[in-house]
C-alpha cells in the first residue's frame, strides 16, 4: 500500500503543472468563453465598434480553440473525420468573421467622415458575408453533433434537436430578401439563428467537459 501511494505521489509530482492535461481541460471549456465574449462584444458595439472589435476577435479565437478541442476528443474515439470537418468549418467561419469585424470598424470610421455611399456599400457587403457564414456555422454544429452522437456522448433526442439546428443553419444561407423576417438583417438571420447557435455552443461545452479522454491532444 505504501509503495502504491509513493508511486502515485511521485507521478503527480513529476507531471508538469501546465502540461497536456492542463491544456486539454482549458480548451474543452472555452466554448462558454466564446459565447461570453460574443455577448459582451454585442453590448460594446452598441456604444463603440472600435471597442467591440478586439472583444469579437477574442470570441472568434476562443471558438476556433473550442472546435479544435472537439476534434481531439472525437479523434480519441476514432471519429476524427467529424472533428476535421469541424476544424475546416471553424477556419472558414473565422475568416468571414474577422472580415465582418473589419468591415464594421471601417464603416464606423467612414460614417464619422460622412461617406454615406461607401458606408451603404460596406453594409451590403457585411450582410452578404454574414448570410454566407451560415454555411460554415451549420457545418460546425453538424460536425460536432454527429460526432458526439456517434461517440455516444448525446442521446438520440438531443441529436434530433441538433439536426434541426443544422437545417436552420443551412436555411440561414437563403435569407436574401430585401427586407422583413427573411432579409440578411432580418429577425431570423440576426437573432433567432445566432442565438440558437450560441445555445448549442454552451450545450456542446458541457458535453465536451464530461467526455472521457484516454489521451490528451495538446
Amino acid at each position: 500500500m505504501t509503495s502504491i501511494s509513493t508511486t502515485a505521489t511521485a507521478t503527480a509530482a513529476a507531471a508538469p503543472k501546465y502540461g497536456a492535461a492542463f491544456f486539454e481541460h482549458l480548451w474543452r471549456g472555452v466554448g462558454v468563453q466564446a459565447v461570453g465574449f460574443t455577448l459582451v462584444g454585442l453590448v460594446a458595439y452598441a456604444f463603440n465598434p472600435l471597442v467591440a472589435a478586439p472583444i469579437f476577435g477574442l470570441a472568434i479565437l476562443n471558438l476556433t480553440w473550442f472546435v479544435a478541442a472537439i476534434r481531439t476528443t472525437l479523434a480519441d474515439q476514432g471519429l476524427d473525420g467529424w472533428g476535421a470537418a469541424g476544424t475546416a468549418a471553424s477556419a472558414a467561419f473565422a475568416g468571414l468573421a474577422f472580415a465582418l469585424v473589419a468591415i464594421a470598424v471601417t464603416a464606423h470610421s467612414l460614417a464619422a467622415a460622412g461617406n454615406d455611399v461607401l458606408v451603404s456599400g460596406l453594409a451590403g457587403l457585411g450582410s452578404a458575408a454574414w448570410v454566407l457564414s451560415s454555411f460554415p456555422r451549420a457545418m460546425i454544429v453538424m460536425a460536432g453533433s454527429f460526432g458526439f452522437w456517434r461517440a455516444g456522448f448525446i442521446s438520440s433526442n438531443q441529436f434530433k434537436v441538433a439536426v434541426g439546428l443544422v437545417i436552420l443553419g443551412v436555411l440561414g444561407g437563403t435569407t436574401w430578401f430585401a427586407d422583413g423576417f427573411w432579409a440578411p438583417n432580418g429577425l431570423f438571420s440576426w437573432v433567432i439563428l445566432p442565438a440558437s447557435e450560441l445555445v448549442w455552443i454552451v450545450a456542446a461545452n458541457r458535453v465536451l467537459k464530461r467526455a472521457p479522454s484516454t489521451r490528451t491532444g495538446f
